[in-house]
């Protein structure tokens, strides 16, 4: 059987999560978020966010980014990200068919880096498209967290230099969990203005969410949330997940099953010979830096996701998730330390030559 850790995506929703939406289908209710779910998911983030957020229920992680980016900028201008965004390097180019320029800062380790933001800015140059925009993912697309001094350092610069601060946070539990801290300290706190609020890769079944902490942001996201086709009509469905996962603190124990899972993996995995794991692993994500063949071998046991290829390296990720199993993720070790055995080249016979399997969806 294969294992799959391709994705936290691949995860089934956690059964509350479920229990929840079953419930939510009692009887009728008001639509396009006027429910009794969508009004309570709103106070309780109010209560866990400050007294201006406000909820805006979503079909999936790209439709969030695309409405509040959306909203958050005018035809002129545009938004500036890490080379490594997702918003840059999975999301199908959708921020360019909507008209948004991104503007790409080095993040060698998935984070921008504080101090920087001003060399990428032309303003008053006619033939620059204006940046508007910081958006900062957390935890970042290399499974590094952005530390609550950064965060904060970012958001200052960033609004000394006239920009709005938008955070992709579709796996904003995994950070909160590794700093130890609460969603507050990673948004509010700090001056971030909007965030894009994950939950399908931490339990949910499907749908997402936007939270508008500075509400001047994002003017007409009412008007947009409908036009760019991410009103659900039925969003007690979406809202239900939510509270489901903010119940009891659900959302945490199910991201630090994962990040504990990823641990157990890196610690495994580090002391292989001729296996680099060229990122911290600070999320649920771990990166490792295989020989092509090696990886080629393991891609028949273990469903992975190859980020890069250079020559005769590849790098690979492996995503777990809230109901990986500790044992899969001993096999996985085991896998790879075979690979690397067999693949040596004084090996008897060589297995390692055969096209690698084809690699799960990014996201």
């Amino acid at each position: 059987m294969t294992l799959d850790f391709a994705s936290d995506h691949a995860a089934p929703a956690h059964p509350a999560v479920l229990a929840a939406v079953a419930e939510a289908n009692r009887g009728r209710a008001p639509s396009y978020g006027a429910d009794p779910w969508t009004r309570e998911a709103e106070r309780r983030l109010r209560e866990l966010l400050g007294p201006r957020a406000s909820y805006v229920p979503v079909f999936n992680g790209t439709g969030a980014n695309l409405l509040v980016l959306s909203a958050m900028t005018r035809r002129w201008e545009s938004v500036l990200c890490a080379e490594d965004a997702h918003i840059h390097t999975d999301e199908t180019a959708a921020p360019e068919k909507a008209g948004l320029k991104l503007v790409l800062t080095p993040s060698p380790d998935g984070r921008i880096r504080p101090g920087r933001l001003a060399e990428h800015l032309a303003h008053g140059n006619r033939h620059r498209a204006q940046v508007a925009v910081l958006s900062l993912t957390q935890s970042t697309e290399l499974g590094t967290c952005y530390s609550v001094a950064d965060l904060r350092a970012l958001c200052a610069e960033a609004h000394d230099l006239g920009l709005a601060v938008h955070l992709d946070g579709a796996r904003l539990a995994n950070a909160a969990v590794t700093l130890g801290v609460s969603w507050a300290e990673l948004t509010t706190a700090v001056g971030v203005d909007v965030v894009s609020l994950g939950s399908s890769k931490n339990g949910g079944l499907l749908g997402d969410g936007v939270v508008i902490l500075d509400p001047d942001a994002v003017p007409g996201i009412d008007y947009l949330h409908k036009a760019v086709g991410q009103l659900p009509a039925k969003t007690r469905f979406i809202s239900a997940q939510l509270l489901a996962l903010l119940d009891d603190d659900l959302w945490r124990r199910n991201a630090d099953h994962a990040n504990h899972q990823a641990l157990r993996l890196a610690a495994g995995l580090a002391p292989l010979d001729d296996v680099a794991l060229p990122v911290p692993t600070e999320a649920n994500a771990v990166f490792a830096d295989l020989a092509a063949p090696v990886a080629e071998q393991v891609a028949r046991e273990v469903a992975l996701t190859t980020w890069r290829g250079r020559g005769d390296r590849r790098l690979v990720r492996l995503m777990t998730a809230w109901d990986t199993d500790p044992a899969d993720v001993d096999r996985v070790v085991e896998c790879v330390a075979r690979a690397v055995e067999a693949c040596r080249p004084n090996h008897a016979e060589p297995v390692c030559s055969s096209p690698t399997a084809p690699d799960a969806a990014r996201p």
